[in-house]
């Protein structure tokens, strides 16, 4: 996706450059159209009183306050009426517009109609003479009347109908332009584009696949086509519907659906600007906290900087856990300051998903704790040759949750964490490297046979046998004096724990080798009487067919 943005943006520049100025012109004439002209301030509401504005064909005159046992919204929606109605009787000339003075009001009035009456209060709210505001009203009035009766004359609503279809052509071209230019980019995409997304689906192993990138890219250039499709229809009703007093108030509705969330959005971010300022200084000192925090342990696992009693291996889960603990203390200062974090929705949420946590979450955290107690406990680690339970293998990984053991039979054995902490845990590794790992194997072999004998030809054995270590010397126990036999157990030391299997098949083949050499009869696992003839191998009979020398076979140890 990203190496297609950074494609698209450099081609798409020169490429829609001409298309984009058409449609950026038609919106900008658009916008220049629907501007409506400015009316003078009004003074700001006087502070805990109540003003309601007149508004006739989507313009506001100016505001009233409300009166006793008569609210602002009542006296404003009255005040409209009478104006709507002087300015729609043609009879009433707009020179009859006066303001007749009087000792507890001026009164507005056209020809023998009431239009509104000015009081003490009122002039007290915008801080005005009454006489004054009385006048200025009655300019605002007549104005409105004036407007009333030209926007709906025949010219004017010929006019705003040429202006109306005007705007539905723009519309109808810049939407038509739109659309073929998609198309092209479409088809730019796919022929020039397509190789490297292939090549992007080769190196990233498929992780993503071509097909599906090209649909999301696809997917994303509808939504963005839809989103301009829209703001042109919105500006569109928003020009024609201002061209008609009639419509006026739903044009107004319809900047209001649009303004007020930003208006909205706006208002939030500048309350919270200091606190989302604070944010990003806290983001930034942490992130660097961090790169300081990982520079450390990065030197610790290197060994360019050690503690007594620290080992190297502890240094990577420990900057995790320090790293958590940064970032935790981070949020606990941010939470105050994230925008709605007081409010009872953002609380319930928080508690839902602590709650989710807790009840979902506590095997993870389990064997997590059971992760990081193996580690410093060092019981073994990664390289290792290990047995827990009954699986022996290999240790590739140690992650939080699980560890993975690669058996000799190259099987990937996934065991848990909290089970690992809860068994019993057998490491060949961690003496064969400087002590030695002992293999040891049994035999049982009858009471006519010498011991000394016996014990001979089990060192010859293991001297006879590769990569076991002649000093510690090997040695031999007799574990038990059994019904029929004596058992021997032959004990040689070996360095490397990874090779046991292919140790233990070379030794038990030499065992085999040097009891048939001397003619000792090895009776494991049972006997029941002696057999007419010794139960032996005569050298001459080793490699009978199809079995060649041992040298000759290809063979690869085990691990």
């Amino acid at each position: 996706m990203g190496l297609w943005s950074y494609c698209t943006a450099r081609h798409g520049a020169r490429h829609y450059g001409r298309e984009n100025t058409f449609v950026a012109i038609t919106i900008l004439l658009l916008l220049s159209l629907l501007a409506p002209a400015t009316s003078p301030a009004l003074a700001a509401d006087a502070p805990g009183t109540a003003t309601a504005p007149v508004v006739v064909d989507g313009v506001t005159l100016f505001r009233v306050r409300g009166l006793s046992a008569y609210p602002a919204d009542e006296r404003a929606s009255v005040i409209a009426d009478r104006v709507r109605a002087a300015a729609a009787d043609r009879g009433a000339a707009i020179d009859t517009l006066r303001v007749v003075p009087g000792e507890r009001s001026s009164d507005i009035v056209m020809g023998d109609d009431p239009i509104m009456s000015v009081f003490e209060a009122d002039a007290e709210v915008e801080g005005f003479h009454r006489d004054d505001l009385a006048r200025w009203y009655a300019r605002r009035i007549r104005g409105a009347v004036e407007a009333y009766r030209r926007d709906r004359s025949p010219r004017n609503l010929l006019a705003a109908a040429g202006a109306s279809l005007a705007a539905t052509v723009v519309l109808a071209g810049a939407v038509l332009v739109l659309i073929r230019f998609w198309r092209r980019l479409n088809l730019i995409l796919e022929s020039r584009y397509t190789r490297r997304l292939r090549s992007l689906e080769i190196q990233s192993v498929q992780v993503i696949h071509a097909e599906r990138l090209r649909e999301a890219v696809r997917t994303a250039l509808r939504v963005v086509r839809a989103l301009v499709i829209l703001g042109l229809a919105y500006l569109y009703l928003s020009f024609v519907l201002t061209r008609f007093p009639w419509t006026r108030p739903a044009a107004a509705r319809l900047l209001g659906y649009v303004l007020a969330p930003l208006a909205t959005m706006a208002g939030g971010v500048l309350t919270h600007l200091p606190n989302l300022v604070f944010l990003v200084i806290l983001v930034l000192v942490t992130r660097y906290v961090l790169k300081i925090v990982a520079l450390v342990f990065t030197s610790l696992e290197r060994g360019t900087v050690t503690f007594a009693g620290f080992e190297r291996e502890w240094a990577v889960p420990t900057y995790r856990i320090v790293r958590i603990a940064i970032i935790g203390f981070a949020a606990v200062i941010a939470y105050p300051y994230i925008p709605g974090s007081e409010s009872a929705a953002f609380k319930g949420m928080s508690i839902f998903f602590g709650v989710l946590f807790s009840l979902g979450a506590s095997s993870v955290v389990a064997n997590m704790m059971a992760g990081y107690s193996l580690i410093y406990r060092r019981t073994f680690k990664v390289g290792d040759r290990v047995k827990i339970n009954d699986v022996v293998g290999d240790v590739v990984a140690m992650r939080l949750q699980v560890t993975h053991l690669r058996t000799i039979k190259n099987e990937d054995v996934i065991v848990p964490n909290s089970v690992i902490l809860t068994s019993q845990v057998v490491n060949y590794s961690t003496y064969a490297a400087r002590e030695g790992l002992i293999l040891h194997t049994t035999v049982g072999i009858g009471y006519e046979v010498p011991w000394r004998q016996v014990e001979a030809m089990l060192l010859l054995a293991a001297s006879r046998t590769p990569d076991l270590q002649a000093v510690p010397s090997p040695f031999v126990l007799q574990t038990s004096l059994g019904d029929f036999a004596v058992n021997y157990e032959l004990n040689a030391y070996c360095g490397d724990s990874h090779g046991m299997a292919a140790r233990y098949t070379a030794l038990h083949r030499n065992i085999q080798d040097v009891f048939n050499e001397y003619g000792v009869q090895i009776m494991t696992p049972a006997y029941e009487s002696d057999p007419a003839s010794p139960k032996v191998v005569p050298p001459d009979q080793w490699y009978q067919e199809p079995a060649r020398s041992l040298e000759e076979f290809p063979r690869k140890a085990a691990s």
